[in-house]
């Protein structure tokens, strides 16, 4: 990570996670702060995707590209059959195809 402006963060944790943290960080011969602080950057990223995810998926629902759970469900359902269904597309995404054609 590159090098930035830091600031001090202090947060109440459970004694027995304290415990464990400091003995993972001398496992791995890496300060407390330094483990906490490559967690928290996981963590945000990780919520930054979920949250473009989130956008992403309600304009797809917006625009009419879902799929009816039945369709999605009778699908599960053929998986692992001798006669597996194709993977079901919404309605609008076969009007789009129908239009490629």
């Amino acid at each position: 990570m590159a090098q930035s402006e830091m600031r001090v963060l202090t947060a109440d944790i459970p004694a027995a996670m304290a415990g464990k943290l400091r003995t993972m960080a001398a496992a791995r011969e890496q300060s407390p702060d330094r483990i906490v602080e490559e967690a928290l950057a996981a963590w945000i990223d990780e919520q930054e995707l979920r949250y473009r995810l989130t956008l992403e998926a309600i304009a797809q629902v917006d625009a009419g590209q879902v799929v009816a759970d039945w369709d999605v469900q009778v699908w599960l359902e053929s998986l692992g059959t001798d006669n597996p269904l194709p993977r079901p597309v919404s309605k609008r995404g076969l009007d789009r195809e129908a239009k490629m054609s």
